[in-house]
């Protein structure tokens, strides 16, 4: 059975739910620009599993924010998605995760 994925804007918030892989992201990457503008936060709560693709996703997103000048915020965080982190050593920069 395919993993699913969907994500939600809702006003300067992205909700993100389901599995983010490689096979999963692309209606978000083609997206990414809208789903970026005026973004504040990103909400990872409803994530089940992240792999390197979608890491690399959400390392793309907030470069796009930053670029308005915005201050992102991401909330929650599997454990999968914050040990990706850890073993790409990732600078808070580049991804803002919460503290765990």
């Amino acid at each position: 059975m395919a993993q699913q994925f969907s994500w939600q804007r809702s006003g300067d918030i992205l909700r993100l739910q389901g599995v983010l892989e490689e096979e999963t992201l692309t209606p978000l990457w083609e997206a990414r620009h809208e789903a970026t503008s005026g973004l504040r936060v990103i909400e990872l709560n409803g994530l089940e599993r992240v792999d390197t693709a979608g890491l690399a996703l959400l390392i793309q997103l907030v470069a796009l924010v930053k670029k308005q000048g915005v201050a992102l915020r991401m909330e929650g965080g599997s454990e999968n998605l914050m040990t990706l982190a850890k073993l790409y050593n990732l600078p808070e920069n580049l991804m803002p995760l919460p503290a765990s």
